[in-house]
């Protein structure tokens, strides 16, 4: 592992996350929203630290929320995503101004995401309104039915099953 990762899990506190990588929360809003399609209250913001170190994937996932994904720190981290409805994988460069990417993107409430860094490691940070909860998060590896195209239609992101 790169020691500046080392560094950044120690100092920042973080804590392996079930989608891969490391994480820490920061920030939890007190602040209570009823979310439209459900009714389901959540608190309006969470946002969090988040590491990928070189080799390591954030896995297919979803969340029920907006989530907005800011690079703070090393290598440039490419974010694929997708519609279930959609046959086509989107990918954005996550990364200082100037290097073919933007610091910040967002991904739309319900979309499917996946993640890994372009070098050594990734810090980045995520956003996500009406805040966060683990119980409105879905891996696609918990889905068979889901997951059945990718591996027939994008072969080259099984990996990040």
């Amino acid at each position: 592992m790169q020691p500046r990762a080392i560094e950044l899990i120690r100092c920042l506190e973080l804590q392996p996350h079930p989608e891969g990588g490391f994480y820490r929360r920061i920030y939890r809003s007190s602040s209570p929203v009823e979310r439209r399609e459900d009714g389901a209250e959540r608190c309006a913001l969470t946002s969090i630290f988040y590491l990928l170190q070189e080799g390591a994937r954030s896995r297919w996932h979803r969340v029920v929320s907006d989530e907005a994904w800011h690079h703070y720190e090393g290598a440039p981290l490419e974010l694929l995503h997708f519609q279930a409805e959609d046959r086509g994988v989107g990918s954005h460069r996550l990364g200082p101004v100037g290097e073919g990417g933007l610091p910040v993107f967002v991904i739309p409430a319900g979309w499917w995401q996946a993640a890994r860094s372009l070098g050594a490691y990734s810090l980045v940070g995520c956003t996500v309104a009406p805040g966060f909860e683990f119980e409105d998060f879905t891996l696609l590896a918990d889905l068979p039915e889901a997951q059945r195209p990718i591996p027939q239609d994008f072969p080259d992101f099984t990996k990040f099953l």
